[in-house]
C-alpha cells in the first residue's frame, strides 16, 4: 500500500475532518468555550450509542419512581413513611422541617433529589467518554439541576413563602431592593462592598512597606516581642487575591500569631494590574517579585538565608522558584534555608473541578479576552471559582437575599474574597498553558525560567507542607505528589487540616479547638493513602505544629528586628498602597 493509500480511501483524506465536523468545532469554540451545551449532548449521544448500559441506568431510576410512588401515597393518606432519597449531609437546601414534616414539600423535595442523584450518577458513568469529559459533562448537569432546585423559587420554597406571610409581604419588598443593588454591581454580592475598610478593620498589624517596584510592595511587620529568631520569614502570597487573608482581623491574623511568637514576618503585596502591565510575564514575578523580596530581608536582617512561604499560587512561583535557586546559585548558596508550602499544587494532573475550565478551547477563549484588555478580570476569575460551589457561593445568596430579603452578613473573608484583582495576560496565559494545560513544571527541565531550566528535583530544602481536606481548589491528595518531585533528600512534613482552601490555612488556635490535622513524613514514592493511614491525627490547629518546627529551624533569637530601618526606610504604613488599588 503506498503512503498516499494509507491516508486515502477512493480520494477522500479521512484523517482530515468532515466539513460538519469542522463547522461543529468552530462553533462549539465560538458559542461554548467551556462546553457547558457540547458536553452534555455528548452525555446524551453517548448514552444513546450504548443502549445496553442506559437500559441499566433507566432500571435503577424506575427503582427509585416505584419506590417514590410508594412514598407518595403514604404521605398523601398522612401515613409516616421514611424519605427514599435523603439530602447529602453539607446539602443545607431542604433543612428546615417544613420540607420532612409537611407532606407536599417532601414529596417535591424528594421528585427533585431522586432524579439529581440519578442524573449526576448517569452523567459521571457516561460510557465511550473520556474521563475528562465525563466529569465535564456531570459537572454542569450539576450546574444546571442546582439551577432549578425548588428552593431558588418563590412558588415552591416554603420558607420564602411563610416569610411572607409573617412579614405581610415585606421580606419580597426587601428582595426586590436586593435584586436591585445586586444589579447595579452586576453581582450577586455576598457581603456589603463597605461592610469592612481595609487599613482599618482589616489587615491591622502595625508594619512598614520597606520596598516597593513595579509588581510588589514587600510589608515588614513591627516585632511584638523583644526577641525573634534569626532567620526571618517571608511570606509569598498569592497575586489572585489581596494578600490579607492572612492578615485578617487580630484573632484570625497568620502573621500577627508569628510576630507574637517571636518571628520577623515579611509579606508580599502584589500590584493590582492594568492594561499597561499586559506584558508582565512569569518571568517577572520570579525576578522582580519572589527573588527580590527574598534579597531584601536578607539585606534588611543581615542574614544569608530566610525561610520562604508559599500559599496557593505563590507557592506554585515559590516551588519554581527553589528550583531556580537551586539551579542558579547552587543549594549551598540558595538563599532558602527551608520552605512552607500552603495548599499548593506543583502536579497539575488532577487539579479538581476547575479542570472543566481547562482545556485548548477554554484556555484559547481567555487568550482572546485577555488580548482585547490586557489582563484578566477579576470578577471573571472570581465567578469561575464560586461556580465551583454553586450552591453555597451563588444559589445561598440568591435565596437569602431576594426571595428571604434578608441583609447581607457582615462576614470578613467574604469581604477579602470579593475584594478581585487582575491577573496580566502574559503572565496568566502562561501560567494556564505550561502548568495546568501542559502540566509542565513537573518535567525535568521542560520549562526554561528566568534563564535557568526548572527541575523540582534540584530542590534539597526542608519543606512544610499543608493542605486542606475539603480544598476544591487544590485538592489535597493531588499537593502531596511535591513529595514525589523534590530531591529525596529533602526532609518532608506534610499535613492535611481540616476544613477548606481559606478556612483549613485560616485556622489560629481556639479553645475548645474546633478543627484538626493529620501529620507525618512521608516517604519519596508513597503513595497518599499509606501516608494517611498512618498520619498522626490531631486536634486543633497545625499552627501549632508550624510554630515548633520553625522554632527548631529558623536560628537563636537576637534583639528584635526595627519595622524598618536607615537601610530600608518606610514607604508607608501596612497595609501599604498596593493592596488598596481598585
Amino acid at each position: 500500500m503506498s503512503e498516499n493509500s494509507s491516508v486515502r480511501n477512493h480520494g477522500i483524506d479521512i484523517h482530515d475532518l468532515s466539513p460538519l465536523e469542522t463547522a461543529s468545532m468552530a462553533i462549539s469554540k465560538a458559542a461554548d468555550p467551556f462546553g457547558v451545551t457540547t458536553s452534555l449532548l455528548n452525555a446524551q449521544m453517548a448514552w444513546m450509542m450504548h443502549p445496553q448500559e442506559l437500559l441499566r441506568a433507566a432500571s435503577g431510576l424506575s427503582g427509585d419512581l416505584l419506590a417514590l410512588q410508594t412514598h407518595v401515597m403514604r404521605r398523601a393518606l398522612g401515613m409516616p413513611s421514611a424519605d427514599v432519597i435523603t439530602p447529602n449531609p453539607d446539602d443545607v437546601r431542604f433543612a428546615d422541617p417544613v420540607w420532612t414534616e409537611a407532606a407536599t414539600w417532601d414529596i417535591i423535595k424528594e421528585w427533585y433529589l431522586a432524579f439529581t442523584h440519578r442524573l449526576e450518577d448517569m452523567f459521571f458513568e457516561t460510557p465511550g467518554l473520556s474521563d475528562k469529559e465525563r466529569r465535564r459533562s456531570a459537572f454542569w448537569l450539576r450546574k444546571w439541576l442546582n439551577m432549578v432546585a425548588p428552593t431558588n423559587y418563590f412558588w415552591l420554597n416554603p420558607v420564602a413563602l411563610q416569610r411572607f406571610v409573617e412579614t405581610s409581604g415585606e421580606s419580597l419588598a426587601q428582595g426586590f431592593r436586593n435584586f436591585m443593588r445586586d444589579a447595579r454591581a452586576q453581582n450577586i454580592l455576598m457581603v456589603e462592598p463597605d461592610a469592612f475598610v481595609v487599613g482599618k478593620d482589616l489587615a491591622t498589624t502595625p508594619g512598614k512597606v520597606v520596598f516597593r517596584n513595579r509588581l510588589v510592595e514587600l510589608i515588614h511587620y513591627a516585632p511584638t516581642t523583644e526577641k525573634v529568631r534569626a532567620t526571618p520569614i517571608v511570606i509569598v502570597t498569592p497575586w489572585i487575591n489581596k494578600f490579607y487573608i492572612l492578615d485578617l482581623t487580630n484573632r484570625k491574623s497568620m502573621v500577627r500569631h508569628l510576630t507574637d511568637q517571636g518571628f520577623s514576618v515579611f509579606i508580599t503585596s502584589w500590584k493590582n494590574p492594568d492594561a499597561g502591565m499586559a506584558e508582565v510575564c512569569f518571568d517577572d514575578y520570579l525576578l522582580e517579585g519572589v527573588n527580590e523580596v527574598v534579597r531584601v530581608a536578607c539585606d534588611f536582617c543581615k542574614v544569608p538565608r530566610v525561610h520562604l512561604v508559599g500559599y496557593c499560587i505563590g507557592g506554585t512561583l515559590v516551588t519554581t522558584y527553589m528550583a531556580w535557586a537551586n539551579k542558579r546559585f547552587g543549594a549551598e548558596q540558595t538563599p532558602v534555608a527551608h520552605w512552607t508550602l500552603l495548599t499548593t499544587l506543583t502536579d497539575f494532573s488532577h487539579p479538581g473541578d476547575i479542570d472543566v475550565f481547562i482545556d485548548d478551547a477554554c484556555v484559547a477563549a481567555l487568550d482572546e479576552s485577555m488580548a482585547k484588555k490586557g489582563y484578566l478580570d477579576g470578577s471573571e476569575m472570581a465567578t469561575s471559582f464560586r461556580m465551583l460551589r454553586s450552591n453555597s457561593l451563588i444559589w445561598h445568596y440568591w435565596v437569602n437575599s431576594y426571595l428571604l430579603g434578608e441583609p447581607l452578613p457582615p462576614f470578613d473573608v467574604l469581604f477579602w474574597n470579593m475584594d478581585t484583582t487582575r491577573m496580566p495576560r502574559a503572565m496568566h496565559s502562561y501560567y494556564l498553558r505550561e502548568m495546568y494545560l501542559h502540566n509542565n513544571l513537573i518535567k525535568r527541565d521542560k520549562l526554561t525560567i528566568a534563564g535557568e531550566p526548572i527541575d523540582l528535583d534540584r530542590i534539597v530544602q526542608p519543606l512544610y507542607a499543608v493542605t486542606a481536606e475539603d480544598d476544591h481548589i487544590a485538592p489535597w491528595n493531588q499537593c502531596y505528589r511535591i513529595r514525589k518531585y523534590i530531591n529525596v533528600n529533602a526532609s518532608v512534613r506534610f499535613v492535611r487540616s481540616s476544613s477548606g482552601h481559606i478556612l483549613g490555612i485560616v485556622n489560629p488556635p481556639v479553645d475548645p479547638p474546633r478543627r484538626s490535622y493529620w501529620i507525618g513524613e512521608p516517604e519519596r514514592n508513597e503513595h497518599w493513602e499509606h501516608w494517611f493511614d498512618r498520619a498522626e491525627k490531631r486536634s486543633g490547629t497545625w499552627w501549632e505544629d508550624w510554630v515548633r518546627w520553625l522554632g527548631e529551624r529558623c536560628g537563636d533569637e537576637v534583639p528584635a528586628y526595627p519595622a524598618a530601618s536607615r537601610s530600608f526606610p518606610a514607604l508607608a504604613d501596612a497595609p501599604g498602597t498596593y493592596v488598596l488599588e481598585k
